[in-house]
Order: structure tokens, then sequence, then C-alpha cells
């Protein structure tokens, strides 16, 4: 399926690894113009470097703090001044990390707040005007199943992206009227370097193997497995396509069947 985004303009960030990485490299295989940042300049750079290997797409890649206004006002700068207007952004951050409630303090809460939710709310309001005026846009945002379906020991990240949904349902109404297309992707436990991390956590916590935290994780899944991030990547150039031109304002969870909250 040809989905009509060859030469788009996208910007995935937190593009370094894991969903973000992967959501980027499928972005490149439907032929986009793809500007990638992370913080850490070496892992981005590699990043770039895997994709334009596999793909043969045109790739820039940019060391940003997404916790820093200034860095993402010159992210956004610099792929305009390289590419054009930024037709597709893909809002990925880096997870909050595990924890129990009396455990996590009031800077826990904000630096959560701010790379979770702030950060993306930053990147939206300055892509926003040029969407507007060419009329046509797709933003994604990579979330959690933990919206859906709260997980044990994330309650981070359970309470923090439920504000990214209230937030995104909103302004998807408000910018519908531009073609301007905003949806949610839920991923559950899919093999990352972050889940892999969550297993070990989750492996010490309870004194047991991580085969036997995956073995149960998966047993736990209607589908019996845990993803691939590819199979989110996939949903998430989907939904930055033409062909999604009558999607806007949902969360999909892409879980295996997990979630049971129709949100």
């Amino acid at each position: 399926m040809d989905l009509g985004i060859k030469n788009k303009v996208a910007l995935v960030t937190a593009a370094s690894q894991g969903l973000g990485k992967a959501s980027a490299l499928e972005l490149a295989k439907e032929g986009v113009r793809l500007a990638i940042c992370s913080r850490d300049e070496q892992k981005i750079e590699n990043a770039a470097k895997e994709i334009i290997d596999q793909t043969g797409s045109e790739v820039i890649h940019f060391e940003t703090n997404l916790d820093n206004d200034d860095d993402i006002s010159n992210l956004i700068d610099s792929v305009q001044s390289n590419f054009g207007d930024i037709d597709i952004l893909v809002n990925n951050t880096g997870g909050p990390k595990a924890g129990f409630f009396e455990d996590l303090t009031d800077d826990d809460w904000i630096k959560t707040f701010e790379s979770t939710f702030l950060s993306a709310i930053r990147v939206t309001r300055k892509v926003l005007p040029s969407m507007k005026r060419n009329n046509w846009g797709r933003i994604v945002n990579i979330s959690s199943v933990s919206a859906k379906q709260p997980i044990d020991n994330l309650i981070l990240s359970n309470g923090v992206r439920m504000s990214i949904h209230g937030w995104s349902k909103t302004l998807s109404n408000q910018v519908a009227p531009d073609n301007i297309l905003i949806n949610n992707v839920c991923p559950g436990f899919t093999h990352t370097e972050r889940v892999d991390g969550l297993i070990k956590y989750q492996a010490e916590s309870a004194k047991s193997s991580e085969k036997e935290v995956i073995d149960s994780i998966a047993n736990n899944i209607p589908a019996k497995r845990v993803g691939k991030a590819e199979e989110l990547a996939a949903l998430v150039a989907f939904l930055s396509s033409e062909r999604a031109s009558y999607i806007t304002g949902q969360s999909i969870a892409v879980d295996g069947g997990v979630s049971s909250l129709p949100i």
C-alpha cells in the first residue's frame, strides 16, 4: 500500500532506540525526509546511519534536550532550514521510571510531567502554525497501554500519560478543520531497551529470573507473546499517512489484547 507520504517532512523525537527508532525507520521506508533527535549525540548519530543504510532516505539528526524550550526551538528551526515545514510529528519520550507511590518524590512527578507531557506540548506548539498554513498535518503521540490499563509499579506513567490523552483529544477536535490529525498509539509490553529494563527491575523485586518474568507477562497477554517494535511502528506510519485521512482523536492499543478500557 502506498501511504502517500513520499517527500513529506517527518520529525521523530527520542528516536535513538526502541519505539522511536523503529517508527523513524518505518517512515523512512515510505520515503519521507526524516529528522530525528535524542539527547544522546552518539546514539542518534548511529541511528541515523542505520536508517540511511537500510532505506537510502534523507535523514538528518540532532542532539536535543526536550526538557529545554530553547533546544526545541533550535531543533524546529534547523529542520525547517534543511527540509522545509514539518508535515509529520511523532512525539516520543523515554518512559518514566518504575516505582511504588511511597518511594516517589515531588521531583519525580515534576520530572515526569516535564519529560513525558510538557515536551510533547512544546514541540507540537511549534509545528502547528505551519501545518495550519499548509492545511495538512499528522501528529502521532507514542503513549502507553498504561493509560488504558494501569500497570503495577508504573504509577508515574499511569498517571501522567492519561493527561496526554486528554490534551490530544481536545486539540484534535480544534485542529481537525485544518486537516491536522492527532492520534495516540499505546504500546503494551514490547521488546525494547526500556522494557528489558523494567523486566530486570521486576525480576529483582520478585527475586526471580528475567525469563520467569517474561513468561509471566506473556501468559497474561491474549496473544501469548511480547510485541515487536516494528508492529507498533507500522501503525505509526499508517496514522502519519494520507490513507488515515479520517482518523483523529483516537488512542489505539498495540498490546496483543491486554487492555480492556475503551479510551
